[in-house]
């Protein structure tokens, strides 16, 4: 057989330097996206949104919510 032949058991890639090797494991690098960084962007943003507007809305009813479920501050309940 001749050395210039590819085989089924070769799996360097073709035109590869290091053959292969960062292909078969999955470590390529991916081009950039800017509507994927604009929607992870997005989403982080409307993360840091609710928890500060629920922490807010906490801190406004939550005592009042309290006193409503529970019927008191807690103190001398024991």
């Amino acid at each position: 057989m001749s050395r210039n032949v590819r085989t089924t058991n070769d799996r360097r890639a073709v035109g590869s330097t290091n053959g292969g090797a960062a292909i078969m494991a999955g470590l390529t690098v991916p081009s950039w996206d800017p509507v994927a960084a604009r929607l992870i962007g997005t989403v982080l943003l409307e993360a840091i949104v609710l928890y500060v507007g629920y922490a807010g809305l906490e801190r406004l009813v939550g005592p009042a919510l309290m006193n409503a479920l529970v019927g008191g501050d807690g103190v001398g309940s024991e």
